[in-house]
């Protein structure tokens, strides 16, 4: 026994009855959830109960009855966050419902350990800051660095423990994958080479975006992964003239890159878009004349001053094939040697290419900014590069691996690139210098430098920012299956629906080709490996342990740099043997092994290959929405072009939650409450029902407070206690203290259910529809809308059902015992994947059997239910909750009795049967169930309107509708509203949807107060009160004074007491009367009424003897 639970039972006062039947005591009305939760977890540890409750569901004939879900590998080298946990309680909550309908469901932890995290992770450790430390001249060396990588991937690993644990989800943990181990690798390395072979992988040179800091280039799809990759920058931007070599004019071109311009071949204009010569009349440009777009002129009215003569604008095919300087002349001399040795425009020549620094047109010019002619180096723009190729114009790459300017570039050299733009920008205004050293002729000029505030790609890993850079690198070939990818997707059903076709439908329909390969040190290796010699070209690619043992010679335990490395061997190829097969120096990128996942953790297809095919796609995963461009994405991608099948059938994509000032989570900030405090304070299942019953789960982001989950214990938890601790009292207080076991009814007996009180049959029929929309929103991973079904249950059972039923209780009725005991018993069933901890210690009071999941999800056919009996006991409460807001609203409290309420409905027999409960609930002396036609009362309809909804197009007509709706010109049109008067292209305008609203009102009689409820029914509450009324009502406040004093007392609910009360002498008289009312109510056996000295009650209570 845990020793906490150990001595807090010494402490608690003996049980009475037989509730709860896992205890020797007796029950706090307000317990210490999370210390009550600490002892459900010593429990399940202590009794297996997660390995017992997957092992006690067969997985059926070739797996047929396994639910096949895949666990997204985190990273262990941080401690978990609020997004880890809000993923997890989705994961755990799946799991949980599945084994209960009678699925296995192996839940098997991964752990993700490649890639630039822990790379990062360990050159932090060990105070590294580029790669020259690690792999150059006196660096650790990569064997060394590698390993400290690997120490530091599995740093926090029993802090995920535990933290996984405490918040009771139930996860594999001994049974985990690691996206490190060999076997895993091995499978990782066998699609590398399957794809290969199907032609869907290559080498080549793209621009990529590229870390500088981390020496790697990124896939496109990992820009879109977090909202906070763009980032707000401000940079400087310049304008520069260009001069042409066939005139005195210059183009003027703009970019946000002045580091760049070293790197200029060619000018880009749009061939239809209009220019204008412009030459100025004053200022620094005077009597020079520049070319730019004419959408343009107006951005730089100060630089080209008042009044310049401006051309007739002409078409940028004018301009295209006209020579211009370089802005820089550091690759003059090799664009001239290379055209002499006719090298210029060969495949793989590196240089500028026989058409350097010419004007180009291309499609993607356009005047929404800059000057309408665009600057292309195109070693750093995709686009330039494309479309500089199409125009013999080569590349070329004056910046290294490090983001520093080379040699190339002598007057920068050394410099990083962002460092550079300021030195650059000085040498063009001040004409110092490479600028200096050109022919005046030939200088480009600084028309304008200023600062550029936009948004701009980070590294999602270092945040540093991001260049785009052209790299060697390897590429899954996207583009040839991404129609197929758009096809598999449309079988996926997606939480929320609209991910399908919208972020992650649109995100396969622009795919482009997957940059798989990093220039890193610690991960799965490409497994390439070519010939060193030009001359012998040779390619030999690897999928497995055996074809590398088969060709090298050794065996094969390790595939990590730099061991995979030191395999070479002879190039068959070469008759001199004198070249050699050397490994590609890449790794592969870490979310090609995280889309791997669901074949490499069984280390398919070397091992369990009938499972995996039987298995595959998985039934469900969940991640951040995030994911849509990061592992949804690579798994759909693999597993398009591995096996022409989705990964996937059921995907949830959750939101982020936030810190409480709706900001992104911060420790800098201290912007949420410590997940740890937040067990301690209110414990695991408060956090667990905050986060799944709200909009995060279903896409939405959620603002995470102490208040918002404080207000789930209250709302929630409590309620759910409340309600087994009101059983356990009552049956273990009944029979004079000997307590009432209660029997579960058999709800499948439709005589025995059929002979129970309206009430019994209600709240049956009530949790038979609980579970019926649990299974149905369930089987669908709507958590949410589950979360709400059990929330308006509770309301139904503790604040209609054992309130009406309390009287029922008193008399220890045995039937109220009995079906209050079968919903709770049921209801813990239901409720167990949404509240695991509190639903184990209620069901296990309830039932003192072993574990409430290990059971069957509740399913209850129609025997029990009685539809129009929900139906018409619905509209009674909705009725009395309407008359209870008619009484707040005229100030008018609940134990105050009045004369009279009516009930106008449609179909009032359906009502006319609970007039006694009506009345008694809503405290008036008679109910009216009546006709609209008997009534006599009329309603009327008033129309709202919301403006915010209005297409663009209505919004221009808004004060229009609003006179039309003051004057009441409009009418219904099924489901919209038409306005004759007011129109739109000749017709009449119709609102639908969010842009109106109707209100319905009733015009009530004097001293009645009425409202509509949403069916259209009507209530009309009788407010006069007279001196009766207010004699009874103030005897009921006596009541409620007394029973506060014998709960201040410590008295039970079944002792009986002698009561001596005194009340002011004025209302001595309105209390005799109603002596016998308070007696009964208060269990009292005599009732002494004296005048009191004060307004206030004075009260006596004793146990009677």
């Amino acid at each position: 026994m845990n020793e906490r639970f150990a001595i807090r039972t010494k402490m608690s006062e003996k049980k009475r009855g037989f509730y709860p039947k896992h205890r020797d005591t007796s029950l706090d009305a307000s317990p210490n959830f999370p210390i009550q939760e600490t002892e459900t977890l010593a429990f399940w540890a202590e009794d297996h109960t997660f390995q017992a409750s997957v092992e006690s569901r067969e997985a059926g004939q070739d797996g047929s009855n396994e639910f096949v879900f895949y666990d997204g590998p985190p990273f262990a080298n941080g401690l978990p966050h609020y997004g880890h946990l809000l993923t997890g309680y989705v994961k755990d909550i799946v799991g949980r419902y599945q084994t209960m309908r009678g699925r296995r469901v192996e839940r098997r932890f991964g752990w993700d350990t490649h890639g630039l995290p822990a790379e990062l992770e360990a050159e932090r450790i060990l105070g590294i800051e580029d790669k020259e430390q690690i792999e150059g001249p006196g660096g650790m060396g990569i064997e060394a660095f590698n390993q400290a990588c690997r120490d530091s991937v599995l740093k926090y690993t029993k802090e995920w423990e535990e933290y996984v644990t405490r918040q009771a989800r139930w996860v594999d943990f001994g049974n985990d994958y690691k996206t490190l181990d060999p076997t895993f690798m091995e499978s990782v390395i066998w699609a590398f080479k399957t794809l290969y072979d199907k032609g869907l992988i290559y080498e080549g040179f793209k621009v990529l975006p590229y870390c500088w800091h981390d020496g790697t280039p990124l896939s496109n799809h990992e820009l879109k992964m977090d909202d906070d990759i763009y980032q707000n920058r401000t940079d400087q931007t310049v304008t520069v003239g260009l001069r042409l070599r066939d005139t005195d004019e210059m183009v003027l071109i703009w970019t946000t890159t002045p580091w760049t311009l070293p790197s200029n071949l060619a000018v880009a204009v749009g061939e239809d878009i209009d220019y204008v010569r412009v030459t100025p009349t004053q200022g620094d440009l005077q009597g020079q004349t520049v070319i730019l777009a004419q959408a343009r002129l107006g951005a730089y009215e100060k630089e080209l001053g008042e009044n310049p003569r401006v051309s007739a604008p002409f078409k940028g095919s004018e301009l295209i094939g006209k020579v211009y300087y370089p802005i820089f002349d550091y690759f003059e001399d090799a664009k001239a040697a290379a055209i002499a040795d006719g090298t210029a425009d060969q495949p793989g020549h590196v240089g500028p290419g026989s058409n350097a620094w010419t004007i180009i047109g291309a499609d993607f010019v356009s005047t929404e900014d800059g000057t309408g002619l665009v600057h292309l180096a195109p070693a750093f723009g995709e686009d330039d590069m494309n479309v500089c190729a199409l125009n013999q114009i080569g590349v070329v790459m004056p910046v290294d691996g490090d983001g520093v300017l080379t040699a190339e570039v002598a007057d920068y050299a050394g410099k990083n690139v962002f460092e550079a733009n300021r030195y650059i920008i000085a040498d063009l205004r001040d004409q110092t210098g490479p600028v200096a050293t050109r022919d005046a002729r030939q200088r480009p000029y600084l028309v304008k430098a200023a600062s550029y505030e936009h948004s701009y790609p980070h590294c999602w890993r270092c945040r540093k920012p991001l260049i785009y850079k052209a790299v060697s690198s390897w590429f899954v070939r996207v583009t040839e299956f991404r129609d197929r990818m758009v096809e598999l997707n449309q079988q996926i059903t997606w939480t929320p629906e609209h991910t399908k076709n919208g972020i992650f439908g649109n995100w396969l329909a622009g795919a482009r080709d997957w940059s798989i390969s990093r220039n890193r040190f610690w991960g799965s290796p490409i497994p390439v490996w070519k010939s060193d010699n030009p001359a012998y070209p040779r390619i030999d690619v690897y999928g497995s342990f055996e074809e590398l043992e088969r060709d090298f010679g050794v065996k094969i335990e390790n595939l990590h740099r730099p061991f995979i490395d030191e395999l070479t061997r002879p190039n068959p190829d070469d008759p001199s043997g004198k070249s050699m097969m050397r490994r590609v120096p890449e790794v592969l990128d870490c979310w090609f092994e995280s889309g791997s996942m669901p074949y490499a953790q069984v280390h398919y297809p070397f091992e369990n290959r009938d499972w995996f095919e039987t298995h595959y796609p998985g039934d469900f995963i969940v991640e951040y929405i995030g994911q849509t461009r990061g592992w949804f994405y690579t798994l759909h991608v693999l597993a398009t072009a591995l096996f022409d099948r989705p990964a996937f059938l059921n995907c949830i994509s959750h939101g982020i939650v936030l810190g409480d000032d709706g900001r992104k989570m911060s420790k800098s900030l201290r912007n949420y409450p410590d997940v740890n405090e937040v067990f301690d304070k209110y414990g695991a299942d408060a956090m667990r029902w905050f986060l799944m019953s709200s909009p995060v789960v279903s896409g939405g982001n959620l603002i995470v407070t102490d208040k918002g989950i404080r207000d789930t214990v209250r709302q929630t938890i409590l309620p759910v206690w409340n309600a087994y601790y009101f059983f356990t009292l009552y049956a273990g207080t009944c029979q004079k203290g000997a307590g009432y076991e209660a029997k579960l009814v058999d709800v499948f007996d439709a005589a025995r259910v059929n002979a129970l009180p309206m009430m019994d049959r209600y709240l049956l029929s009530a949790a038979r529809q609980l579970f019926h929309d649990l299974r149905t929103e369930l089987d669908n991973f709507h958590i949410p809308e589950a979360c709400e079904h059990v929330r308006q249950f509770t309301e139904v059972l503790n604040n209609w059902y054992i309130r009406i039923s309390r009287q029922r209780f008193w008399d220890e009725d045995p039937a109220a015992f009995d079906v209050l005991y079968t919903v709770l018993e049921a209801l813990m069933r239901a409720m167990a994947p949404l509240l695991p901890l509190i639903a184990e210690e209620i069901w296990r009071g309830l039932t003192g059997e072993r574990s409430v999941h290990l059971t069957d999800y509740p399913n209850w056919d129609d025997s029990v239910h009685d539809a129009s009996l929900v139906d018409s006991m619905n509209e009674v409460r909705d009725v009395v909750s309407a008359a209870h807001a008619l009484r707040k609203g005229a100030n008018l409290r609940v134990r105050l009795p009045l004369n009279r309420l009516q009930v106008v409905a449609a179909n009032p027999e359906t009502l006319r049967d609970y007039t006694s409960l009506i009345a008694s609930e809503v405290n008036v002396k008679s109910v009216e169930v009546l006709s609209v036609a008997e009534s006599g009362l009329q309603s009327t309809q008033e129309l709202t309107l919301n403006p915010k909804a209005f297409a663009p197009e209505v919004r221009k007509l808004t004060s229009a509708l609003f006179q039309a709706q003051k004057s009441g010109q409009w009418h219904l049109d099924g489901d919209t509203v038409a306005f004759d008067k007011v129109e739109l292209d000749g017709q009449p305008v119709h609102l639908t949807g969010e842009q109106f609203g109707l209100v319905t009102k009733v015009a009530a009689e004097p001293g009645t107060v009425a409202d509509v409820l949403d069916s259209g029914t009507f209530v009309v509450l009788d407010t006069e009160v007279t001196e009766e009324l207010e004699a009874e009502g103030y005897a009921r406040d006596a009541i409620r004074a007394v029973q506060d004093a014998r709960k201040n007392a410590g008295l039970d609910v079944a002792d009986r007491i002698d009561l001596k009360l005194g009340v002011p002498a004025e209302k001595v008289a309105w209390v005799k009367t109603h002596e016998s009312l308070i007696a009964g109510e208060t269990l009292a056996c005599s009732v002494e009424i004296k005048p009191s000295t004060g307004a206030e009650f004075e009260i006596n209570v004793s146990k009677h003897a």
